[in-house]
């Protein structure tokens, strides 16, 4: 037997396993690092946050990603390029923070990496109807590997594809397993570039499970945010934002856009949330000369208003008071004040964020991951039946050190 066969298989067979956990997301923030210790698989899966980071991208990193992302026409060999720049960048952030934690590699068991999305096309999205959905991660897992001397899992989201899925949301497996409880209706809401949601009956009912983007969380504030102040990446604590007015006539506009008439569950990113999606909305209404305050505002109420119309959707749908869902949060839209305020507002539920429930909102995608990787090695037996959107499959392609 190869040896890393073996080792994959002693690995399995493990009480606990220690799962490094990486996720970048649609905002280009920077990288997302877990260790994690789990035990067990599928519903009887335990998990601790041992250590946790956020290692910031230089603007270096962003504008080389930039150069490819969400793009329809590219630098060929740029993307090949950053394929495996981005697998060595995000080897040596876990190798520095390893350092840092004072964890030799060997006490690792694996790495758990999503990549960086440069590429996200539904079918609905492309309309080419030979071609199917698709979704393409790059940050080789082989350099990871090979550089961390870790086994790794990664590129997570084709299996999903292959399936039938859209390659996204990916939470729900994670959500499902960790946090339902029975005798309580969940919703886990994360709201980073995109905001996605995930249903959790009260039943427990893997086929009952719903999960779906609603489009654009942090995404156009902070492309905004950037474009009318270079020196902020986003807008802190809402305080721009906070001193404007929604222009109701933009809001309308920009509400209007086909992904919001299209029918849950659906996912997107900033191939249609991008700086000309707006831009083409102020020149449509006549409102190029609209304060940087009030366009935040207007950009801040889309996503409460969208997001909260997603999740009505499944409250009206599964026909339950909403007073008896609770909304859990996650992400870098937890920590917008006037998001969550218009969220209160809009929907009458108990809100509380993934902190709550003893996962950090700010590491909660990085250990979702690190739970697909340990399901994949250790688990895999969950069944979501014909639960549209949520196929139920083992992810991620394994990469061995040597």
């Amino acid at each position: 037997m190869n040896k890393n066969i073996s080792a994959l298989f002693e690995i399995a067979q493990k009480e606990t396993r220690k799962i490094v956990g990486l996720m970048s997301g649609t905002s280009l923030d920077g990288l997302d690092i877990a260790l994690c210790a789990i035990s067990g698989a599928g519903e009887n899966t335990a998990v601790k946050i041992l250590e946790f980071e956020t290692i910031s991208y230089t603007e270096d990193i962003k504008t080389e990603i930039r150069k490819v992302f969400a793009k329809k026409t590219i630098d060929f060999q740029h993307l090949a390029l950053l394929n495996e720049w981005i697998g060595l960048l995000h080897a040596g952030m876990v190798n520095d923070c390893l350092q840092k934690w004072n964890i030799p590699a060997h006490e690792v068991d694996l790495i758990a990496s999503h990549g960086q999305t440069v590429l996200h096309a539904p079918k609905f999205l492309h309309q080419q109807e030979k071609f199917p959905n698709a979704t393409l991660q790059i940050g080789d897992g082989d350099h990871i590997a090979v550089k961390t001397g870790i086994i790794t899992l990664s590129d997570f989201r084709q299996k999903h594809v292959a399936a039938g899925g859209e390659g996204a949301p990916l939470a729900v497996y994670g959500d499902y397993l960790l946090f339902s409880k029975k005798g309580e209706n969940r919703i886990m809401l994360n709201m980073g570039g995109i905001a996605n949601y995930t249903y959790l009956p009260a039943s427990l009912n893997a086929e009952d499970v719903f999960v779906t983007d609603t489009g654009t969380a942090n995404t156009l504030i902070d492309i905004f945010t950037k474009h009318y102040f270079p020196e902020k990446s986003y807008d802190k604590d809402a305080e721009i934002a906070q001193m404007g007015t929604v222009n109701q006539t933009l809001l309308t506009e920009l509400k209007n856009d086909s992904f919001f008439q299209k029918s849950f569950p659906k996912s997107i990113g900033q191939e249609v949330f991008n700086f000309d999606f707006v831009q083409k909305a102020l020149s449509k209404t006549g409102l190029e000369t609209i304060s940087a305050s009030d366009l935040l505002a207007t950009l801040t109420r889309l996503s409460a208003e969208t997001i909260a119309e997603g999740i009505l959707f499944t409250i009206n749908r599964v026909n339950i008071d909403s007073k008896d869902f609770h909304i859990y949060m996650s992400g870098g839209g937890t920590n917008n004040p006037l998001l969550v305020k218009w969220l209160k507002e809009l929907l009458p539920c108990q809100f509380h964020t993934s902190d709550d429930l003893g996962i950090l909102s700010d590491a909660k995608e990085a250990v979702l991951f690190a739970i697909l990787a340990n399901e994949t090695v250790a688990g895999g037996n969950y069944n979501f039946g014909n639960n549209k959107g949520i196929p139920s499959v083992t992810m991620g392609k394994i990469s061995f050190p040597d």
